[in-house]
């Protein structure tokens, strides 16, 4: 679904602070709006008249059936007006729409266009001018002189805040080929199997191996922590912010916010259980989902409907085994590489093949980086990944009325314990498993295909009907 070699995918590429609800219905649509910006300023430099101008959205499959549930509309708004998911405010962008309704006009140096949400944003089906989509999540960006187009994209928002323009020749996707255009690192790999042969071979920490490639690709080791520890701190400001607050969260379905008062319940040791339970992934996972839902700031790991679980591993193991910072930068670096084999050989997109491209990668990229930061051999890390993706397998996404609160919140908080007895198991055996994680891959890739489209971010099958 990606030809791109997964050692060009680095750790900034799967873990981006973004915005809430939703990756692929919310950040990627947000930069698709800013691209088709930047594209339509270059057009208009060369126009000789700008006047009687228009913008028109058209949001196809998954983001039209479910995209307003995913403030897929708002999104595409702030884009427009040229903010981005990671620098600009959350009130800032929520408050785009509203005043594009109330003063429909953007502008574009120094021209101005017509574009009023309720009416220029146009909710499509599942054709793309009578032919099936290139990807569940289309979207076609118009700039309209009067009666003529000027401007046109088609972009295609791929999960995880990724997106994807297609050729305007060729009607496909453009993305890198593998060849091309690829940067040379000293250590390739484009397959787990590759990967752990490449540690052993070298005699090199899996970290390590990271850091010597995105050094290959431009980012020296200092600039790529300091990156990761902006992460970091992102996820703890996320948990910080979902532990202390509380309320129903937005979108008509009322669902109440849970993680603080599940928290402090914990901290007076009053929360029900098994004997050795110990809530506090769970309630890290659904504080951090909870502030998705109501459209914080979060970071997508790799997504946004499932940007919980690691936050509330890491945070986990933080504290339970006294991780150095540097530490947990190394984990997230092992974890991208789960991610980015996702990535290349199945999908991140439930709207692609379900849920378990997302909070199945998730655990998976987890319960590698946990492995990594507790000692785990490589052998042990792959096995890991793999038991955390195995146990996903066939996870269909199907949110209540397309937004990502049920059963989205919850299934983070079940990840995060999984990822953590994925870890437990691979560290107690040999690293020697069955199943591949290659072989896993494959398994999901030809699942999320064989799913049936309701199952995947549409909101016509499943739970969603509940």
């Amino acid at each position: 679904m990606n030809p791109t070699r997964a050692d060009q995918i680095g750790p900034l590429d799967m873990f981006k602070i973004g915005i809430g609800p939703s990756s692929s219905h919310t950040v990627g649509p947000m930069v698709a709006a800013l691209e088709f910006r930047k594209f339509a300023l270059s057009k208009l430099a060369d126009s000789k008249s700008t006047a009687n101008l228009t913008l028109k959205v058209e949001l196809f499959g998954s983001l039209s059936a479910t995209g307003r549930g995913h403030a897929t509309d708002g999104a595409v708004c702030a884009g427009l007006i040229g903010l981005h998911p990671k620098s600009a405010e959350p009130a800032e962008i929520w408050s785009a729409m509203p005043d594009l309704e109330k003063n429909p006009s953007v502008e574009l140096g120094n021209s101005t266009a017509h574009f009023k949400p309720s009416e220029d944003i146009i909710w499509e089906g599942w054709l793309l001018d009578d032919g099936p989509l290139p990807h569940p999540n289309t979207i076609r960006f118009r700039l309209w002189q009067a009666t003529e187009i000027i401007a046109e994209e088609i972009i295609l928002s791929v999960g995880g805040g990724f997106v994807e323009p297609i050729d305007p020749n060729t009607g496909l996707r453009r993305v890198p080929q593998a060849g091309d255009a690829q940067k040379l690192v000293p250590y390739p790999f484009d397959s787990a199997a590759e990967f752990v042969e490449q540690c052993n071979k070298n005699s090199i920490a899996p970290w390590q191996l990271v850091i010597a490639n995105e050094a290959a690709k431009g980012m020296n080791e200092a600039e790529l922590r300091k990156n990761l520890s902006d992460i970091l701190r992102t996820f703890d400001q996320c948990i910080a912010a979902g532990l202390s607050t509380d309320g129903i969260l937005p979108g008509g379905l009322n669902v109440r916010r849970r993680a603080k008062a599940l928290w402090e319940q914990m901290k007076a040791g009053k929360t029900p259980g098994w004997g050795g339970s110990d809530l506090r992934p769970s309630v890290f996972a659904m504080a951090v989902n909870e502030e998705n839902a109501a459209g914080g700031r979060v970071v997508t790991a790799p997504t946004n409907g499932s940007s919980g679980l690691i936050p509330a591993v890491w945070r986990t193991l933080q504290e339970t085994n006294n991780l150095s910072e540097e530490m947990l930068q190394n984990g997230l670096m092992v974890a991208s590489v789960v991610g980015a084999l996702v990535k290349t050989h199945a999908s991140i997109s439930g709207a692609e093949v379900g849920c378990q491209g997302e909070v199945g990668t998730s655990c998976a990229m987890a319960a590698a980086g946990a492995t990594a930061m507790l000692g785990g051999t490589p052998s042990q890390i792959e096995n890991a990944a793999e038991i955390g993706i195995e146990h996903h397998l066939g996870m269909t996404c199907d949110p209540i009325m397309g937004l990502v609160q049920v059963p989205c919140i919850e299934r983070n908080a079940m990840g995060a314990v999984k990822a953590l007895n994925a870890t437990s198991l691979s560290l107690a055996s040999d690293g020697q498993h069955l199943v591949s994680l290659d072989r896993a891959l494959e398994v999901m890739k030809q699942t999320g295909l064989d799913m049936n489209q309701k199952y995947k971010e549409t909101a016509t099958g499943g739970l969603a009907l509940g």
